[in-house]
């Protein structure tokens, strides 16, 4: 999940910094937990000046697409702010990614939501949650 991570981060193209979480462990929604799992990175990016925040967001617009990701989504979301959420699937990485500019935070942000798809604990292993 991190290097699917950088690999968004590097798309961006502007100077920045990116947020210091680490992936994590969740179960699959209506399946077995010992047996299922997904791995979630949620992180945000920073842009060096807040004019970049738009340059960013529209850089991975026109990027994603070039590096198997389908973008299944692009628009306002329903939050007061009206911020612009992208939606993206790559398949071949079986990984999903939602995008939200935050321009009225402070500092404005991208806030990535990067999820795996659904994997089954090989045999004899058990699921590590982290």
């Amino acid at each position: 999940m991190k290097k699917v991570s950088t690999g968004i981060y590097d798309l961006i193209g502007v100077k920045g910094r990116a947020s210091d979480d680490q992936p994590f462990v969740m179960e699959c929604e209506g399946k077995d937990d010992s047996k299922y799992f997904r791995i979630f990175h949620w992180w945000s990016f920073y842009p060096a000046s807040a004019t970049e925040l738009d340059v960013a967001m529209d850089r991975l617009r026109e990027n994603l697409p070039k590096h198997g990701w389908k973008i299944v989504h692009y628009g306002p979301d329903s939050s007061r702010q009206r911020n612009v959420k992208m939606a993206a699937d790559n398949d071949r990485q079986k990984v999903g990614v939602d995008i939200v500019k935050k321009p009225k935070n402070n500092p404005p942000k991208l806030s990535m939501y990067v999820v795996s798809g659904c994997y089954s604990v090989p045999e004899g292993q058990e699921v590590e949650k982290f």
